[in-house]
């Protein structure tokens, strides 16, 4: 009998942590995402390639089952659930720099996606889970101190924070992600009701995380002006009509024109858009 539970547990798991390498592999494949890594190139990014930020999603997917299967283990948020899926995490980095020779593909990803499948598994014996229930308990893990982060050099999103004040992944999800639940799968189950391909959906969930989000890639990249002009034109193309129209297609691609100039990928909103199609592919399971 337990062996048979193991076993269970490990084949929920492996579900869990496919279904967010999945999530990645479908938001870098993407196409159009403006100055985003997609099918068509490399955006705005000198160091990354589609096929570099595949073989980084696949290189993860250990590390997601195992945060699962640490999480079933515990079944409730605690400091030492916190502390285990934190070096869990902070191995996988290690795993995927490995794998991308230094660059960072992922990391922003880790740890939104590693809260979202750890907050998932605690709820593998209810029915019909709720993404706003995972969000909440990603948020309550969120909220503990890991007390055994190694000293490191100052990241580009805390060096954005001390400077403008923007709150980041660590922020978002501290409050249950936001932008998420009330842009993102909204966004996405609004384009789908309309009966507007999945690429649209897509492309229309993302716009309206970017009309919102304050994005630290953005703005270490290109300041506040990136920023400001990210989020008017994301909210411009979704009042023409989203990615559907031909207005709103227009719209989209001079977006991307100035986003290129500017230097401005919106790398956060791209981490998120992959948490929210890992949450909408849960509810649906």
């Amino acid at each position: 009998m337990n062996a048979f539970v193991q076993n269970q547990k490990r084949s929920y798991s492996s579900l869990l942590a496919e279904f967010a390498v999945h999530a990645l592999i479908d938001e870098v494949n993407l196409t159009p995402k403006p100055a985003l890594v997609d099918r068509r190139g490399n955006g705005a990014h000198h160091d990354l390639t589609l096929e570099l930020m595949e073989r980084s999603a696949k290189s993860l997917e250990p590390m997601f089952e195992a945060m699962a299967q640490v999480a079933l283990e515990h079944g409730t948020v605690s400091q030492h659930l916190r502390e285990a899926i934190g070096q869990i995490g902070r191995d996988g980095e290690a795993v995927m720099l490995m794998e991308t020779q230094g660059i960072n593909t992922h990391r922003g990803a880790i740890w939104a996606l590693g809260l979202l499948v750890t907050a998932t598994a605690m709820h593998s014996q209810k029915m019909n889970i709720k993404a706003s229930e995972i969000c909440q308990i990603a948020a309550e893990i969120a909220c503990l101190e890991d007390r055994f982060i190694p000293q490191q050099q100052q990241s580009h999103g805390q060096y954005v924070q001390k400077k403008y004040g923007a709150g980041g992944a660590k922020l978002q999800a501290q409050q249950a992600f936001p932008v998420i639940m009330h842009f993102g799968l909204p966004q996405l189950r609004a384009s789908r009701a309309k009966h507007h391909p999945e690429v649209v959906a897509r492309v229309d969930s993302l716009l309206a995380m970017m009309a919102t989000l304050k994005d630290t890639c953005v703005l270490y990249r290109s300041g506040e002006l990136g920023l400001k002009r990210m989020q008017k034109g994301a909210q411009y193309v979704l009042e023409l009509g989203g990615y559907a129209t031909d207005t709103g297609k227009r719209a989209f691609n001079f977006l991307e024109i100035d986003l290129m100039r500017l230097n401005a990928s919106p790398g956060g909103v791209a981490d998120l858009l992959a948490a929210t199609l890992f949450l909408d592919r849960v509810e649906q399971l």
